[in-house]
């Protein structure tokens, strides 16, 4: 495990240079990184001394978010928590999972902000910042150095592709991965009083199977927007969060090629797992509700009252009065998210025959 470990940091630091041409920034980020390990790993120590409850806390009721980047999960999973049905993590509490820690560090939260990558991101595309209620993959890449995030924005860049050190038939995790999302949960659980979590994890698209056995009573949302919107709109996430970064559009031209055609098969293939899965029963269908994006755009009133009786929550007038006032703001929503299927070398056709299954399966056209 070690020997892997320190594989991807040789992996991550010469694929960084030799794309980017930072030999020594990541350096930097790789001991503060390992720094941040290190706390994190006393500060859960601590955390059993602290909060004794934490060996007998149960994970009962989970409720986790799946689906592509750009299918409207992080939506549903902000107003979810917003709306008090459920306790989660803000991206800073998925940097520092400690009790103990998150005690010492939110009045530095301030200052922390100025510094924080999250000012690369492209906020016409996904606002955040370390406040914002985030997906837990961010807690896999920081505790582990791994995971679908590490190959979407780094590691895809690479020479000889690597997809295979993340694919979950190739080298399974799960057991790793979903632990320490445990360990996680318990302790939002407790911070925020809650008796149900709500999590968002795309990379469970590959891995749902797994995830049900290790979670046997946790409910999923499945997302499904159409390829021809989500597809593209993930590639231009992405590629804006490395162009205000490294200059991705100012790179040459084989290169950013040879990472969007991988980038693409990526989110293609999550797609592929999860409808695979789907169709040959692998995947537990009573606990896993299917979510089309345009009926949370169109009938958000309809869709919420499905999703509460799924969950098992009964909604007071206060929640009821969000989800009005929600549904008339889904109906009038415009993005100002932008991108075109050229620029990515892409056509819709392309996309139509790669991505037919989703139209068929999920979204009821042939």
């Amino acid at each position: 495990m070690t020997i892997l470990f320190l594989n991807r940091v040789l992996k991550v630091y010469l694929t960084l240079g030799k794309t980017f041409g930072t030999w020594i920034s990541p350096i930097i980020s790789g001991i503060l990184i390992g720094i941040l390990r290190l706390i994190v790993g006393i500060g859960m120590i601590l955390d059993n001394l602290f909060w004794p409850s934490l060996y007998k806390r149960k994970l009962t009721n989970p409720l986790v978010i799946v689906g592509n980047p750009r299918s409207g999960t992080t939506f549903l999973h902000r107003f979810l928590v917003r709306n008090k049905i459920g306790g989660s993590a803000e991206l800073w509490q998925l940097l520092y999972p400690s009790l103990t820690l998150q005690k010492l560090i939110k009045p530095l939260l301030p200052i922390l902000e100025r510094i924080s990558p999250t000012r690369h991101h492209s906020t016409a595309a996904h606002k955040t910042s370390l406040q914002s209620v985030e997906t837990d993959d961010v807690s896999i890449l920081f505790r582990y150095l791994d995971g679908f995030f590490l190959y979407g924005f780094i590691l895809a860049w690479s020479e000889k592709d690597v997809f295979h050190w993340f694919d979950p038939h190739q080298r399974d995790t799960s057991t790793r991965d979903f632990d320490w999302l445990a360990s996680l949960w318990k302790r939002r659980l407790i911070s925020t009083k809650k008796d149900r979590i709500i999590g968002k994890l795309f990379s469970i698209s590959a891995n749902t199977p797994r995830f049900q056995k290790h979670f046997p009573d946790a409910k999923i949302l499945y997302m499904v927007r159409d390829p021809l919107n989500v597809i593209p709109s993930g590639l231009s996430l992405v590629t804006g969060v490395l162009d205000k970064r490294f200059g991705f559009w100012s790179l040459p031209d084989e290169m950013r090629k040879r990472y969007i055609q991988r980038l693409y098969k990526a989110l293609v293939e999550l797609l592929v797992r999860f409808h695979d899965d789907w169709m040959n029963d692998r995947i537990d269908k009573e606990k896993v509700m299917v979510i089309p994006y345009d009926r949370m755009m169109n009938n958000f009133e309809g869709l919420m009252t499905d999703i509460l009786n799924f969950v098992k929550h009964e909604p007071n007038e206060e929640l009821l009065n969000s989800i009005r006032e929600t549904a008339i703001s889904q109906r009038n929503f415009k993005s100002k998210h932008t991108y075109d299927l050229e620029k990515f070398g892409l056509s819709e056709e392309k996309i139509k025959s790669d991505c037919s299954f989703v139209y068929k399966t999920f979204l009821d056209q042939q």
